[in-house]
C-alpha cells in the first residue's frame, strides 16, 4: 500500500473523531441507538450503506459536478439526524430484529442522508487533496478511513449497549430512548444555530 493511499485512509479515519465533525459521530450513534450486538450484520450492511451514500456526493462535489449552498447542508444535516432520532422512537419494541439485513428502509434511508452527509465531508477533502491522477485514489483511500472509522464506532456503541443491557440490565427500550432523546436534543440546537435561520 502506497504512502499516499495510507495517509489518506488515515485522514478518513481521523476526521470521523475530529470534534468539528461530531455531527457526523452523532448520525451514527441515532443510526445505530435500535441495534444490538446481535444485528452486528444489520449494522454492518447499514454503515456500508451510508457509506455508499456519501461516497457518491463526495466524488460528484470533488470533481466539482455538483454544486450545493453549504449553509443548506449544514442545516440538512442535523435535519437527517432528527429525523432518524423520531423514526427510532417507533422502533422501540424490537423493529431492528425483524428488518431485513441488505433490502430495508432504514438501509434506504442510510444512502439517502448520506448523500447528504457527502456534501459536509467534501469542503474538508477538497482542502486536502493533491492535484493529478492520484484525486480519485485518494478519494477511495479517504472514504475506506471513514468507513473503517465508522465500523470502529459502532463497534463500541454496541458493545456498550451490549454491556449495559446484560451486566446491568437495562432496558433496550431505555437505552433506544435515552440515545435517541439525547441526540435529538443536540441536533435541534444545531439546527438553530445554521445561518439558514
Amino acid at each position: 500500500m502506497s504512502s499516499v493511499f495510507t495517509t489518506y485512509v488515515k485522514l478518513g479515519f481521523h476526521h470521523i473523531f475530529n470534534l468539528q465533525a461530531y455531527d457526523h459521530l452523532l448520525f451514527l450513534l441515532a443510526l445505530c441507538a435500535i441495534y444490538t450486538l446481535n444485528d452486528w450484520r444489520k449494522v454492518l450492511a447499514l454503515v456500508t450503506s451510508f457509506t455508499i451514500g456519501h461516497s457518491i456526493t463526495l466524488a460528484l462535489s470533488t470533481f466539482n459536478i455538483i454544486k450545493f449552498d453549504t449553509a443548506l447542508i449544514e442545516f440538512l444535516i442535523p435535519v437527517t439526524i432528527l429525523f432518524t432520532c423520531f423514526t427510532n422512537f417507533f422502533k422501540l419494541k424490537g423493529a431492528a430484529t425483524k428488518q431485513r439485513t441488505i433490502l430495508s428502509f432504514h438501509n434506504l434511508l442510510a444512502i439517502c442522508f448520506g448523500l447528504i452527509h457527502g456534501m459536509g465531508f467534501s469542503n474538508y477533502l477538497k482542502s486536502l487533496l493533491g492535484r493529478g491522477s492520484d484525486t480519485w485514489m485518494q478519494l477511495l483511500a479517504f472514504n475506506i478511513g471513514i468507513e473503517l472509522g465508522q465500523l470502529l464506532i459502532v463497534a463500541i456503541l454496541l458493545l456498550i449497549a451490549f454491556v449495559l443491557m446484560n451486566v446491568f440490565n437495562a432496558k433496550k427500550r431505555d437505552w433506544i430512548m435515552v440515545l435517541s432523546s439525547a441526540a435529538a436534543g443536540i441536533s435541534l440546537i444545531l439546527i438553530m444555530e445554521t445561518n439558514i435561520f
